[in-house]
């Protein structure tokens, strides 16, 4: 089950990055209600909490691109993904299908049925803007900020789910 859910951080990670950011100039704001090594916000209305055992953040740079990569996922198989590639520092970046250089995911991981399992993704086509992910604190160890997204189910019912109220506080 472990090695699973894994590989389902991992694929949505990669796909993730296989997309491409642009960032609104501001200075981020503030750092969200997110304690330490967590991801929290409400999906639909109804609150999620990252383990911190199950919550990071990446950063790799090539190309002369940095590309930042934070994750947080529950003990029921939930996770919010959220992807900054050409990340340039802290600010406002935006989920939107005209930028598919900053995407967000939503996953409700099925255990038992793995076949069975959603994912909401933002942004998608035709979406506009959508939410947008603000870096409020990045040091060499942290990074710090809040979020926001409408996300559909593109490989299902084509559902949206509104993921609102987010923040993270994770470490490298």
């Amino acid at each position: 089950m472990k090695t699973f859910k894994k590989s389902i951080l991992v694929l949505m990670a990669v796909v993730a990055v296989s997309l491409t950011s642009c960032k609104k100039d501001d200075d981020g704001g503030g750092g969200g209600s997110a304690g330490s090594g967590t991801v929290v916000a409400k999906v639909n209305g109804n609150n999620f909490t990252s383990l911190d055992i199950a919550s990071t953040a990446s950063q790799s740079t090539g190309g002369g691109s940095t590309t930042i990569t934070l994750q947080g996922s529950d003990a029921s198989g939930k996770g919010i993904f959220i992807i900054i590639n050409n990340y340039d520092g802290t600010g406002t970046y935006e989920f939107s299908d005209s930028n598919v250089f900053v995407t967000a995911t939503y996953v409700e991981a099925n255990v038992n049925n793995p076949q069975n399992s959603q994912t909401w993704s933002a942004p998608y086509q035709g979406s506009g803007v959508v939410g947008e992910v603000k870096i409020s604190e990045k040091t060499d160890t942290k990074i710090k900020g809040t979020f926001n997204f409408m996300a559909k189910n593109v490989n299902g019912d084509q559902s949206i789910k509104n993921i609102t109220d987010g923040s993270f506080d994770l470490n490298f």
